[in-house]
């Protein structure tokens, strides 16, 4: 069974997923979640306190669904990266929730100031990840070269996400293009 606080963030990101932050009470929040708001406060301080810590657990779940595959074999470097930015584009709740959640915050840094530091900490080290990833794909390609294909491809993901959740693509649209990113970064780091 989970923690209370991971119960919460789990609800947490329910909410923000279909109501957007600006949408969040701490009421409903607790509703959600099957606690009371007291326990939200003891657990998270504030509004601003719930958001950076559910900020974190989506980070965290999302690094979960795409890096712990089991696999019979293991994965080509090219493998594991294609699988890792595919995996965010599957059709499954877990992943909608995140998304969602992710735009919705994103969205909302625009004009809360505290969540700006968070978020870009969050992309930051997902973007490292990911360069790490074509570094092992690409290992003589330079640092630089490595950072700017994984803004690439992290903000088209981003951007593939949110098309595909709000009905503007069909999923094995995304992922073809998502596929072919891959393939273009790739190539262009051979060169």
């Amino acid at each position: 069974m989970a923690s209370r606080s991971t119960q919460i963030l789990e609800a947490a990101a329910r909410v923000i997923a279909r109501r957007g932050v600006r949408g969040l009470r701490v009421e409903e929040l607790a509703e959600e979640a099957g606690v009371s708001t007291a326990l939200i406060y003891y657990h998270f301080k504030d509004r601003t306190g719930i958001l950076r810590r559910t900020l974190e657990f989506i980070s965290d779940r999302a690094e979960r669904y795409t890096t712990q595959v089991p696999q019979a074999e293991p994965l080509s470097p090219r493998e594991e990266l294609e699988q890792t930015l595919l995996l965010e584009l599957q059709d499954t709740t877990e992943v909608r929730e995140n998304s969602s959640a992710w735009g919705e915050l994103r969205a909302s840094a625009v004009f809360e100031e505290a969540l700006r530091e968070d978020l870009a900490r969050a992309t930051l080290v997902w973007t490292q990840d990911v360069a790490a990833l074509l570094g092992r794909v690409r290992p003589m390609a330079p640092a630089a070269a490595l950072a700017a294909a994984a803004e690439r491809l992290t903000a088209l993901t981003e951007g593939l996400s949110m098309r595909w959740l709000s009905g503007m693509l069909q999923i094995a649209h995304a992922r073809t293009l998502m596929s072919e990113a891959i393939d273009a970064e790739v190539e262009r780091l051979g060169r």
